[in-house]
C-alpha cells in the first residue's frame, strides 16, 4: 500500500514463505535485478540452458542479498520445500545446477537475491496500520506473472481498483 513509505517495497508482491511467532519473510517477485541466469551462471560455472539465458534474476528483497533463493515447480531436484501445491523453493547450490541446465519443457524458475523479513509482530502491526493487502498466491502468478504488470494484476485480482488505493492509517 502506498502508506508504508519504505522504497523497498512501493507495490510489491511480496510471497509469503513462512510466518510464525518469530516473525516473517517473503520473497518479493517483481523487482528484477540488473542481471540475467546467464549472468549468474558465469559466476558460478553453472551450466546454463539457452531457455533460461535471458531469465531475469529477482532481487528478492533487502536482506542477505547476497543469498539466493529458487522458486520453481520442478520434480528435478531432491532439495525442495513445497511452498504451494506444486511451487518449491529451494536454496543451495546442488538445485541450482540441475535446474538451470535442463530445458524448459519440464519446469519455470524465478531466483530471487535476497529476502523480506520481519521480526516477530512487526508483519501484523503493519497490516493493522494499513500498509499490506494481502491475497492467497497461485505457482502461475508466482513463476510466470509479468514483473512489470504483477502489482496491478494481483490488486485487481482482488477485486480493487488501483487507482482507488490512497495513503490512510489504518486502525491500531
Amino acid at each position: 500500500m502506498p502508506q508504508l513509505g519504505d522504497p523497498n517495497f512501493s507495490k510489491a508482491v511480496v510471497l509469503m514463505i513462512q510466518h510464525g511467532e518469530m516473525g516473517a519473510m517473503g520473497l518479493v517477485l517483481n523487482r528484477t535485478a540488473p542481471l540475467t541466469l546467464r549472468d549468474l551462471a558465469r559466476g558460478q560455472s553453472i551450466t546454463v540452458s539457452p531457455s533460461f539465458e535471458d531469465e531475469n534474476v529477482y532481487v528478492g528483497g533487502p536482506v542477505e542479498p547476497q543469498r539466493g533463493f529458487i522458486l520453481h515447480d520442478s520434480e528435478l531436484v531432491e532439495e525442495k520445500h513445497e511452498v504451494l501445491p506444486g511451487l518449491y523453493l529451494s536454496v543451495t547450490m546442488d538445485a541450482l545446477g540441475p535446474l538451470l541446465a535442463s530445458d524448459t519443457k519440464g519446469h519455470r524458475i524465478r531466483f530471487c537475491l535476497g529476502y523480506a523479513g520481519w521480526g516477530p509482530k512487526q508483519l501484523e502491526r503493519e497490516i493493522s496500520q494499513g500498509a499490506w493487502l494481502f491475497t492467497e498466491a497461485s505457482k502461475h502468478q508466482v513463476l510466470e506473472g509479468d514483473p512489470d504488470g504483477l502489482w496491478d494484476a494481483t490488486v485487481r485480482g482482488m477485486g480493487v481498483d488501483p487507482a482507488m488505493l490512497l495513503p490512510a492509517k489504518g486502525v491500531n
